[in-house]
């Protein structure tokens, strides 16, 4: 079920986010704080709040659009981040990399609004 699938990531992730914010904090270093905030905020919480929607509800997380908005939302969850580290660690070159990640993002948090619609009852 992806549901759980995005539970367990997103367990992973927030453990992950946890150790670089703990590694910024002892090297008293955090310009990488930017791109630890949006790991654990989209990867980690977004992603556990949705896949908790899935299993609360279970008509959205039979649907076939959730695999695609689970799928994507991990792919850009991952790659937001990263893209946003890369820009402040090699500059400027590679601000394609957020922009792509974070479009990704929007992509699945709007598939999820439209499932969300569809099988919450309203």
């Amino acid at each position: 079920m992806i549901g759980s699938l995005m539970m367990r990531v997103a367990a992973v992730i927030l453990v992950i986010g946890m150790i670089w914010g703990i590694e910024m904090g002892i090297r008293q270093n955090f310009a990488m704080a930017p791109a630890h905030a949006h790991l654990n905020l989209v990867g980690g919480v977004l992603l556990f709040v949705f896949g908790l929607y899935y299993r609360l509800v279970p008509a959205a997380g039979d649907s076939p659009l959730t695999k695609w908005q689970g799928w994507l939302h991990i792919a850009g969850s991952i790659l937001f981040p990263v893209g946003v580290a890369t820009v402040i660690g090699k500059g400027e070159t590679f601000i394609v990399l957020p922009i792509i990640g974070s479009l990704i993002v929007l992509a699945a948090v709007v598939l999820f609004a439209l499932i969300v619609f569809r099988t919450s009852g309203v």
